[in-house]
Protein backbone atom coordinates (compact mmCIF):
# COMPACT_ATOMS: atom_id res chain seq x y z
CA UNK A 1 0.00 0.00 0.00
CA UNK A 2 1.43 3.40 -1.00
CA UNK A 3 2.23 5.73 1.93
CA UNK A 4 -0.22 8.60 2.49
CA UNK A 5 1.17 12.13 1.91
CA UNK A 6 -0.29 14.92 4.02
CA UNK A 7 -1.06 18.38 2.72
CA UNK A 8 1.71 19.84 4.85
CA UNK A 9 4.23 17.42 3.40
CA UNK A 10 3.10 18.24 -0.16
CA UNK A 11 3.32 22.00 0.52
CA UNK A 12 6.81 21.58 1.92
CA UNK A 13 7.88 19.58 -1.13
CA UNK A 14 6.53 22.20 -3.54
CA UNK A 15 8.23 25.01 -1.60
CA UNK A 16 11.54 23.15 -1.70
CA UNK A 17 11.09 22.49 -5.43
CA UNK A 18 10.47 26.16 -6.12
CA UNK A 19 13.49 27.17 -4.02
CA UNK A 20 15.64 24.68 -5.93
CA UNK A 21 14.41 26.10 -9.26
CA UNK A 22 15.18 29.67 -8.14
CA UNK A 23 18.67 28.66 -7.01
CA UNK A 24 19.29 26.89 -10.30
CA UNK A 25 18.14 29.97 -12.22
CA UNK A 26 20.49 32.17 -10.19
CA UNK A 27 23.44 29.82 -10.71
CA UNK A 28 22.73 29.61 -14.45
CA UNK A 29 22.63 33.40 -14.57
CA UNK A 30 26.07 33.59 -13.00
CA UNK A 31 27.42 30.95 -15.41
CA UNK A 32 26.14 32.75 -18.51
CA UNK A 33 27.46 36.16 -17.54
CA UNK A 34 24.35 37.56 -15.85
CA UNK A 35 21.84 36.23 -18.40
CA UNK A 36 18.97 34.63 -16.51
CA UNK A 37 17.43 31.73 -18.48
CA UNK A 38 13.65 31.55 -18.73
CA UNK A 39 13.00 27.88 -18.02
CA UNK A 40 14.26 27.74 -14.41
CA UNK A 41 12.28 30.88 -13.55
CA UNK A 42 9.08 29.36 -14.90
CA UNK A 43 9.82 26.02 -13.22
CA UNK A 44 10.32 27.75 -9.88
CA UNK A 45 7.05 29.64 -10.23
CA UNK A 46 4.92 26.80 -11.60
CA UNK A 47 6.41 24.13 -9.39
CA UNK A 48 6.91 21.77 -12.32
CA UNK A 49 8.71 21.40 -15.65
CA UNK A 50 7.08 24.02 -17.96
CA UNK A 51 7.66 22.01 -21.14
CA UNK A 52 5.36 19.30 -19.86
CA UNK A 53 2.37 21.64 -19.58
CA UNK A 54 -0.21 22.40 -22.25
CA UNK A 55 -0.24 25.98 -23.54
CA UNK A 56 -3.72 27.54 -23.63
CA UNK A 57 -3.91 30.27 -26.28
CA UNK A 58 -6.44 33.03 -27.03
CA UNK A 59 -6.15 34.97 -30.30
CA UNK A 60 -7.95 38.27 -29.78
CA UNK A 61 -9.27 41.01 -32.05
CA UNK A 62 -6.45 42.88 -33.78
CA UNK A 63 -7.95 46.30 -33.07
CA UNK A 64 -8.51 45.72 -29.35
CA UNK A 65 -4.91 45.59 -28.16
CA UNK A 66 -5.50 48.26 -25.50
CA UNK A 67 -8.49 46.33 -24.18
CA UNK A 68 -6.32 43.21 -23.93
CA UNK A 69 -3.77 45.09 -21.82
CA UNK A 70 -6.48 46.55 -19.58
CA UNK A 71 -8.07 43.12 -19.14
CA UNK A 72 -4.83 41.27 -18.33
CA UNK A 73 -3.88 43.93 -15.78
CA UNK A 74 -7.32 43.59 -14.15
CA UNK A 75 -7.05 39.78 -13.95
CA UNK A 76 -3.57 39.96 -12.39
CA UNK A 77 -4.68 42.63 -9.92
CA UNK A 78 -7.75 40.60 -8.91
CA UNK A 79 -5.45 37.65 -8.22
CA UNK A 80 -3.44 39.75 -5.77
CA UNK A 81 -0.77 41.01 -8.14
CA UNK A 82 2.28 39.28 -9.52
CA UNK A 83 5.59 39.68 -11.27
CA UNK A 84 6.04 40.99 -14.80
CA UNK A 85 9.16 40.00 -16.67
CA UNK A 86 10.36 40.36 -20.23
CA UNK A 87 11.81 37.76 -22.56
CA UNK A 88 14.81 38.31 -24.80
CA UNK A 89 15.43 36.67 -28.12
CA UNK A 90 14.88 39.42 -30.66
CA UNK A 91 12.51 38.97 -33.58
CA UNK A 92 12.48 35.20 -33.14
CA UNK A 93 9.92 35.70 -30.37
CA UNK A 94 7.33 37.05 -32.80
CA UNK A 95 7.60 34.00 -35.04
CA UNK A 96 7.38 31.32 -32.37
CA UNK A 97 4.60 30.18 -30.09
CA UNK A 98 5.23 29.98 -26.36
CA UNK A 99 5.51 26.20 -26.63
CA UNK A 100 8.20 26.52 -29.31
CA UNK A 101 10.05 29.12 -27.29
CA UNK A 102 10.14 26.81 -24.28
CA UNK A 103 11.45 23.89 -26.32
CA UNK A 104 14.16 26.03 -27.92
CA UNK A 105 15.07 27.61 -24.60
CA UNK A 106 15.77 24.12 -23.28
CA UNK A 107 18.28 23.41 -26.05
CA UNK A 108 20.29 26.53 -25.24
CA UNK A 109 19.77 28.15 -21.81
CA UNK A 110 20.48 31.68 -23.01
CA UNK A 111 18.31 31.42 -26.15
CA UNK A 112 15.25 33.13 -24.64
CA UNK A 113 16.57 34.71 -21.45
CA UNK A 114 14.69 36.86 -18.99
CA UNK A 115 15.00 40.46 -20.17
CA UNK A 116 13.29 43.84 -20.12
CA UNK A 117 9.58 44.10 -20.82
CA UNK A 118 8.58 45.55 -24.22
CA UNK A 119 6.02 48.36 -24.03
CA UNK A 120 3.91 50.22 -26.58
CA UNK A 121 2.04 53.48 -26.01
CA UNK A 122 -1.43 53.46 -27.53
CA UNK A 123 -4.33 55.91 -27.66
CA UNK A 124 -7.28 55.43 -25.32
CA UNK A 125 -9.15 58.54 -26.45
CA UNK A 126 -8.71 61.71 -28.51
CA UNK A 127 -6.39 63.15 -25.84
CA UNK A 128 -5.31 60.18 -23.70
CA UNK A 129 -2.84 57.31 -24.06
CA UNK A 130 -1.87 54.20 -22.14
CA UNK A 131 1.43 52.37 -21.91
CA UNK A 132 0.62 48.77 -22.82
CA UNK A 133 2.65 45.58 -22.58
CA UNK A 134 3.84 44.66 -26.06
CA UNK A 135 5.72 41.52 -24.95
CA UNK A 136 5.84 40.34 -21.36
CA UNK A 137 5.28 37.38 -19.05
CA UNK A 138 2.99 37.76 -16.02
CA UNK A 139 3.65 35.42 -13.09
CA UNK A 140 0.81 35.27 -10.55
CA UNK A 141 -1.45 32.83 -8.73
CA UNK A 142 -5.21 32.28 -8.83
CA UNK A 143 -6.54 30.81 -5.56
CA UNK A 144 -3.10 29.44 -4.85
CA UNK A 145 -2.62 27.91 -8.32
CA UNK A 146 0.45 29.36 -10.11
CA UNK A 147 -0.13 30.88 -13.54
CA UNK A 148 2.28 32.14 -16.21
CA UNK A 149 0.61 34.36 -18.83
CA UNK A 150 2.49 35.59 -21.90
CA UNK A 151 1.01 38.76 -23.37
CA UNK A 152 2.12 39.86 -26.82
CA UNK A 153 0.83 42.87 -28.74
CA UNK A 154 0.92 41.21 -32.15
CA UNK A 155 1.94 37.91 -33.66
CA UNK A 156 3.17 37.75 -37.22
CA UNK A 157 1.89 34.17 -37.39
CA UNK A 158 -1.63 35.35 -36.53
CA UNK A 159 -2.06 38.29 -38.91
CA UNK A 160 -1.09 40.81 -36.27
CA UNK A 161 -3.62 39.67 -33.67
CA UNK A 162 -2.67 40.09 -30.01
CA UNK A 163 -2.15 36.77 -28.21
CA UNK A 164 -2.54 35.63 -24.62
CA UNK A 165 -0.84 32.28 -23.87
CA UNK A 166 -1.27 30.64 -20.47
CA UNK A 167 0.83 27.99 -18.71
CA UNK A 168 -0.69 26.44 -15.60
CA UNK A 169 -0.47 23.05 -13.86
CA UNK A 170 -4.27 23.08 -13.59
CA UNK A 171 -6.04 23.22 -16.97
CA UNK A 172 -9.31 24.38 -15.43
CA UNK A 173 -7.57 27.40 -13.97
CA UNK A 174 -5.92 28.15 -17.32
CA UNK A 175 -9.32 28.12 -19.05
CA UNK A 176 -10.81 30.29 -16.32
CA UNK A 177 -8.03 32.88 -16.73
CA UNK A 178 -8.68 33.21 -20.46
CA UNK A 179 -12.42 33.50 -19.83
CA UNK A 180 -11.78 36.28 -17.33
CA UNK A 181 -9.57 38.12 -19.81
CA UNK A 182 -12.32 38.09 -22.45
CA UNK A 183 -14.90 39.24 -19.89
CA UNK A 184 -12.73 42.10 -18.65
CA UNK A 185 -12.02 43.19 -22.23
CA UNK A 186 -15.70 43.98 -22.70
CA UNK A 187 -16.37 45.21 -19.18
CA UNK A 188 -13.45 47.68 -19.15
CA UNK A 189 -13.07 48.45 -22.86
CA UNK A 190 -11.36 51.72 -23.74
CA UNK A 191 -13.61 51.85 -26.83
CA UNK A 192 -16.93 51.79 -24.96
CA UNK A 193 -18.94 54.96 -25.52
CA UNK A 194 -16.35 56.47 -27.86
CA UNK A 195 -16.29 57.38 -31.55
CA UNK A 196 -13.53 55.56 -33.40
CA UNK A 197 -12.42 54.69 -36.88
CA UNK A 198 -10.62 51.48 -37.74
CA UNK A 199 -7.62 52.05 -39.99
CA UNK A 200 -6.64 49.09 -42.16
CA UNK A 201 -3.10 48.53 -43.40
CA UNK A 202 -2.91 46.73 -46.77
CA UNK A 203 0.72 45.77 -46.12
CA UNK A 204 0.88 44.73 -42.47
CA UNK A 205 -2.27 43.67 -40.59
CA UNK A 206 -0.32 44.13 -37.38
CA UNK A 207 -0.23 47.86 -38.06
CA UNK A 208 -4.00 48.18 -38.34
CA UNK A 209 -5.10 50.51 -35.61
CA UNK A 210 -7.79 52.52 -33.90
CA UNK A 211 -8.16 56.27 -34.41
CA UNK A 212 -10.22 58.08 -31.80
CA UNK A 213 -12.50 60.86 -33.05
CA UNK A 214 -14.17 63.61 -31.06
CA UNK A 215 -17.93 63.17 -30.99
CA UNK A 216 -19.31 65.80 -33.36
CA UNK A 217 -21.80 68.41 -32.20
CA UNK A 218 -24.31 69.22 -34.94
CA UNK A 219 -27.47 71.09 -33.91
CA UNK A 220 -30.65 69.54 -35.20
CA UNK A 221 -31.65 72.78 -36.92
CA UNK A 222 -28.44 72.58 -38.98
CA UNK A 223 -29.66 69.39 -40.68
CA UNK A 224 -31.56 70.69 -43.71
CA UNK A 225 -33.74 67.91 -45.14
CA UNK A 226 -37.25 67.66 -46.58
CA UNK A 227 -40.02 67.87 -43.99
CA UNK A 228 -40.38 64.66 -41.99
CA UNK A 229 -37.22 63.00 -43.35
CA UNK A 230 -35.09 63.52 -40.27
CA UNK A 231 -37.97 62.43 -38.03
CA UNK A 232 -38.07 59.04 -39.76
CA UNK A 233 -34.34 58.54 -39.45
CA UNK A 234 -34.30 59.62 -35.79
CA UNK A 235 -37.10 57.23 -34.90
CA UNK A 236 -35.18 54.27 -36.30
CA UNK A 237 -31.69 55.17 -35.05
CA UNK A 238 -32.34 57.09 -31.82
CA UNK A 239 -35.90 56.09 -30.95
CA UNK A 240 -35.20 52.36 -30.85
CA UNK A 241 -32.32 52.98 -28.43
CA UNK A 242 -34.48 55.20 -26.21
CA UNK A 243 -37.25 52.60 -26.01
CA UNK A 244 -35.14 49.43 -26.03
CA UNK A 245 -36.69 48.07 -22.82
CA UNK A 246 -40.26 48.42 -24.09
CA UNK A 247 -39.34 46.82 -27.41
CA UNK A 248 -37.59 43.89 -25.74
CA UNK A 249 -40.53 43.37 -23.41
CA UNK A 250 -42.81 43.18 -26.45
CA UNK A 251 -40.52 40.68 -28.18
CA UNK A 252 -39.40 43.13 -30.87
CA UNK A 253 -35.91 43.15 -32.37
CA UNK A 254 -33.47 45.98 -31.69
CA UNK A 255 -30.80 45.51 -34.34
CA UNK A 256 -31.55 47.63 -37.37
CA UNK A 257 -30.11 48.78 -40.64
CA UNK A 258 -30.69 52.26 -42.04
CA UNK A 259 -29.67 53.26 -45.57
CA UNK A 260 -29.24 56.92 -46.52
CA UNK A 261 -29.05 57.31 -50.27
CA UNK A 262 -28.92 60.17 -52.72
CA UNK A 263 -26.55 62.18 -54.94
CA UNK A 264 -23.14 63.23 -53.60
CA UNK A 265 -23.03 66.40 -51.55
CA UNK A 266 -26.66 66.37 -50.40
CA UNK A 267 -25.96 65.93 -46.68
CA UNK A 268 -25.77 62.19 -45.97
CA UNK A 269 -22.53 62.48 -44.03
CA UNK A 270 -23.79 65.62 -42.30
CA UNK A 271 -26.87 63.68 -41.17
CA UNK A 272 -24.66 60.88 -39.88
CA UNK A 273 -22.61 63.40 -37.90
CA UNK A 274 -25.79 64.72 -36.30
CA UNK A 275 -26.95 61.21 -35.34
CA UNK A 276 -23.56 60.37 -33.84
CA UNK A 277 -23.56 63.59 -31.82
CA UNK A 278 -27.12 62.92 -30.65
CA UNK A 279 -26.11 59.48 -29.27
CA UNK A 280 -23.97 60.26 -26.20
CA UNK A 281 -22.61 57.15 -24.51
CA UNK A 282 -23.09 55.06 -27.64
CA UNK A 283 -20.07 53.30 -29.12
CA UNK A 284 -19.66 54.45 -32.74
CA UNK A 285 -17.42 52.74 -35.29
CA UNK A 286 -16.85 54.60 -38.56
CA UNK A 287 -15.73 52.60 -41.60
CA UNK A 288 -14.95 53.92 -45.06
CA UNK A 289 -12.61 53.12 -47.91
CA UNK A 290 -10.13 50.28 -47.22
CA UNK A 291 -11.32 50.04 -43.61
CA UNK A 292 -14.58 48.49 -44.84
CA UNK A 293 -12.70 45.20 -44.99
CA UNK A 294 -12.70 45.29 -41.16
CA UNK A 295 -16.49 45.00 -41.00
CA UNK A 296 -16.24 41.63 -39.23
CA UNK A 297 -14.14 43.05 -36.40
CA UNK A 298 -16.39 46.12 -36.25
CA UNK A 299 -19.54 44.02 -35.91
CA UNK A 300 -17.98 41.85 -33.21
CA UNK A 301 -16.84 44.93 -31.30
CA UNK A 302 -20.22 46.63 -31.70
CA UNK A 303 -21.98 43.56 -30.33
CA UNK A 304 -19.67 43.45 -27.29
CA UNK A 305 -19.94 47.18 -26.57
CA UNK A 306 -23.60 47.86 -27.33
CA UNK A 307 -25.46 50.17 -27.56
CA UNK A 308 -23.46 50.92 -30.67
CA UNK A 309 -23.61 52.27 -34.21
CA UNK A 310 -21.54 50.99 -37.14
CA UNK A 311 -21.33 53.53 -39.96
CA UNK A 312 -20.49 52.23 -43.44
CA UNK A 313 -19.74 55.22 -45.68
CA UNK A 314 -20.14 54.78 -49.45
CA UNK A 315 -21.13 51.15 -49.10
CA UNK A 316 -21.83 50.97 -52.85
CA UNK A 317 -18.07 50.72 -53.34
CA UNK A 318 -18.11 47.21 -51.84
CA UNK A 319 -21.72 46.09 -52.10
CA UNK A 320 -22.48 46.35 -55.81
CA UNK A 321 -24.80 43.95 -57.58
CA UNK A 322 -23.18 40.54 -57.62
CA UNK A 323 -22.31 39.26 -61.06
CA UNK A 324 -19.98 36.67 -62.50
CA UNK A 325 -16.30 37.54 -61.96
CA UNK A 326 -17.20 40.67 -59.96
CA UNK A 327 -18.16 39.47 -56.49
CA UNK A 328 -16.59 41.45 -53.67
CA UNK A 329 -15.35 39.50 -50.64
CA UNK A 330 -16.15 42.55 -48.53
CA UNK A 331 -19.78 42.36 -49.63
CA UNK A 332 -20.15 38.92 -48.09
CA UNK A 333 -18.54 40.17 -44.86
CA UNK A 334 -21.08 43.01 -44.73
CA UNK A 335 -23.97 40.59 -45.24
CA UNK A 336 -22.59 38.19 -42.64
CA UNK A 337 -22.16 41.02 -40.15
CA UNK A 338 -25.75 42.18 -40.64
CA UNK A 339 -27.12 38.65 -40.32
CA UNK A 340 -24.84 37.52 -37.49
CA UNK A 341 -26.17 39.78 -34.74
CA UNK A 342 -28.79 38.56 -32.31
CA UNK A 343 -32.19 40.20 -32.75
CA UNK A 344 -32.02 41.84 -29.32
CA UNK A 345 -28.61 43.42 -29.96
CA UNK A 346 -28.85 47.20 -29.68
CA UNK A 347 -26.70 47.77 -32.75
CA UNK A 348 -27.43 50.07 -35.68
CA UNK A 349 -25.85 49.63 -39.09
CA UNK A 350 -25.98 53.07 -40.71
CA UNK A 351 -25.09 52.92 -44.40
CA UNK A 352 -24.65 55.71 -46.92
CA UNK A 353 -24.47 55.43 -50.69
CA UNK A 354 -24.49 57.64 -53.75
CA UNK A 355 -25.86 54.84 -55.93
CA UNK A 356 -28.65 52.82 -54.39
CA UNK A 357 -29.38 51.36 -57.83
CA UNK A 358 -26.23 49.24 -57.79
CA UNK A 359 -26.58 47.88 -54.28
CA UNK A 360 -26.98 44.18 -53.81
CA UNK A 361 -30.75 43.55 -53.46
CA UNK A 362 -30.16 41.24 -50.51
CA UNK A 363 -28.54 44.13 -48.65
CA UNK A 364 -31.02 46.84 -49.57
CA UNK A 365 -34.34 44.99 -49.52
CA UNK A 366 -34.41 41.97 -47.22
CA UNK A 367 -35.82 42.58 -43.74
CA UNK A 368 -33.26 42.25 -41.00
CA UNK A 369 -30.51 43.71 -43.12
CA UNK A 370 -31.85 47.16 -43.96
CA UNK A 371 -35.14 48.09 -42.33
CA UNK A 372 -35.35 51.69 -43.53
CA UNK A 373 -34.09 53.32 -46.72
CA UNK A 374 -34.31 57.12 -46.80
CA UNK A 375 -33.52 59.36 -49.75
CA UNK A 376 -31.44 62.47 -49.06
CA UNK A 377 -32.36 64.46 -52.19
CA UNK A 378 -31.02 67.62 -53.77
CA UNK A 379 -32.22 70.64 -51.77
CA UNK A 380 -35.31 72.36 -53.11
CA UNK A 381 -35.73 76.16 -53.22
CA UNK A 382 -36.70 76.42 -49.57
CA UNK A 383 -33.89 74.14 -48.45
CA UNK A 384 -31.28 76.05 -50.47
CA UNK A 385 -32.41 79.29 -48.83
CA UNK A 386 -31.97 77.68 -45.41
CA UNK A 387 -28.54 76.39 -46.41
CA UNK A 388 -27.35 79.82 -47.56
CA UNK A 389 -28.57 81.29 -44.27
CA UNK A 390 -26.89 78.46 -42.30
CA UNK A 391 -23.48 78.64 -43.95
CA UNK A 392 -23.61 82.45 -44.14
CA UNK A 393 -24.46 82.81 -40.46
CA UNK A 394 -22.56 85.74 -38.93
CA UNK A 395 -21.76 87.31 -42.31
CA UNK A 396 -23.37 90.62 -43.41
CA UNK A 397 -25.46 89.23 -46.27
CA UNK A 398 -28.92 90.72 -46.76
CA UNK A 399 -32.02 88.58 -47.09
CA UNK A 400 -32.35 89.74 -50.70
CA UNK A 401 -28.84 88.52 -51.51
CA UNK A 402 -29.49 85.14 -49.92
CA UNK A 403 -32.79 84.82 -51.80
CA UNK A 404 -31.09 85.67 -55.11
CA UNK A 405 -28.32 83.14 -54.47
CA UNK A 406 -30.87 80.43 -53.69
CA UNK A 407 -32.83 81.23 -56.85
CA UNK A 408 -29.68 81.08 -59.00
CA UNK A 409 -28.54 77.67 -57.71
CA UNK A 410 -31.41 75.34 -58.59
CA UNK A 411 -30.20 71.76 -58.78
CA UNK A 412 -27.09 72.46 -56.70
CA UNK A 413 -26.04 70.52 -53.63
CA UNK A 414 -25.47 71.49 -50.00
CA UNK A 415 -21.74 71.15 -50.63
CA UNK A 416 -22.04 73.63 -53.49
CA UNK A 417 -23.80 76.16 -51.23
CA UNK A 418 -21.14 75.81 -48.55
CA UNK A 419 -18.35 76.38 -51.08
CA UNK A 420 -20.16 79.40 -52.57
CA UNK A 421 -20.21 81.12 -49.17
CA UNK A 422 -16.51 80.35 -48.61
CA UNK A 423 -15.60 81.65 -52.05
CA UNK A 424 -17.51 84.89 -51.43
CA UNK A 425 -15.46 85.48 -48.28
CA UNK A 426 -12.27 84.71 -50.24
CA UNK A 427 -13.16 87.20 -52.99
CA UNK A 428 -13.67 89.90 -50.37
CA UNK A 429 -10.39 89.03 -48.66
CA UNK A 430 -8.53 89.31 -51.96
CA UNK A 431 -10.07 92.78 -52.38
CA UNK A 432 -8.94 93.73 -48.88
CA UNK A 433 -12.38 94.48 -47.43
CA UNK A 434 -15.31 92.92 -45.60
CA UNK A 435 -17.56 90.55 -47.51
CA UNK A 436 -20.59 92.11 -49.24
CA UNK A 437 -23.68 90.99 -51.15
CA UNK A 438 -21.96 91.41 -54.50
CA UNK A 439 -19.24 88.98 -53.43
CA UNK A 440 -21.85 86.29 -52.94
CA UNK A 441 -23.41 87.08 -56.31
CA UNK A 442 -20.01 86.97 -58.00
CA UNK A 443 -19.14 83.66 -56.30
CA UNK A 444 -22.41 82.07 -57.43
CA UNK A 445 -22.01 83.39 -60.98
CA UNK A 446 -18.44 82.12 -61.13
CA UNK A 447 -19.33 78.67 -59.82
CA UNK A 448 -22.31 78.24 -62.13
CA UNK A 449 -20.33 79.26 -65.22
CA UNK A 450 -19.04 76.90 -67.90
CA UNK A 451 -15.46 77.06 -66.60
CA UNK A 452 -16.49 75.48 -63.28
CA UNK A 453 -18.14 72.37 -64.72
CA UNK A 454 -15.57 70.03 -63.15
CA UNK A 455 -15.81 71.87 -59.82
CA UNK A 456 -19.55 71.38 -59.79
CA UNK A 457 -19.08 67.70 -60.49
CA UNK A 458 -16.68 67.42 -57.57
CA UNK A 459 -19.32 69.08 -55.36
CA UNK A 460 -21.92 66.53 -56.39
CA UNK A 461 -23.72 68.54 -59.06
CA UNK A 462 -24.72 66.51 -62.13
CA UNK A 463 -24.68 68.70 -65.26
Amino acid sequence: MAPQITDDQLDAFLAAHQALGAAAAHREGERTGGVEPLLPVLAAHLGTEPRGLAVHTAELAVLRRVDVDIAVAAVVEAAGGGRLLGIGGGDQRTHQSLSEMLQNAGSWPAHFPVGPVDYHRAATGPDTTRQTVAFGMHLFAVDGVPVALLQRRASMRHQGSPLVEVLCPDEGTATEVLTRVRHEMDARSALRGQVVTFAASPFDPGESGVVHVRRPVVPREDVVLPHGTLDRVERQVLGVAQHRDALRAAGQHLKRGVLLYGPPGTGKTHTVRYLVGASPGTTVILLSGPALQLIGVAAETARALQPSIVVLEDCDLVAEERAMHSSSPVLFEVLDALDGLAADADVTFLLTTNRADVLEPALAQRPGRVDLAVEIPLPDDRARRRLFALYGQGLPFTDAALDAAADATAGMTASFVKEAIRRAVLLAAEAGRAVRDEDLADAVAEMTGDSERITRSLLGVAD
